[in-house]
């Protein structure tokens, strides 16, 4: 199957946690891959995401060393959605 992965930054204002994160993330951008396969047998052009990764630590830090953990994309967006609601 063809895949591809998509680029994206998510931004936290508040410290937040993920699943399979063992510390609690401080507030900032993130850069956020989605692997993606092409679904085959349909007569255009579609996608599925497979997996998610977040790249720790935030943008903003001064940390040398970074990493790459798979997370669930379902968690990701329920944490933003948190974020933004506790920011109103």
């Amino acid at each position: 199957m063809t895949g591809r992965t998509k680029r994206s930054t998510v931004h936290f204002d508040r410290p937040f946690a993920l699943r399979g994160i063992e510390e609690i993330q401080p507030a900032g951008d993130y850069d956020i891959d989605q692997d993606e396969e092409l679904i085959d047998g349909i007569s255009w052009i579609a996608y599925r995401r497979v997996a998610t990764y977040i790249h720790l630590p935030a943008r903003s830090s001064n940390l040398l060393t970074s990493q790459v953990l798979a997370i669930d994309y379902a968690e990701l967006e329920a944490a933003l959605r948190q974020d933004q609601e506790k920011a109103a």
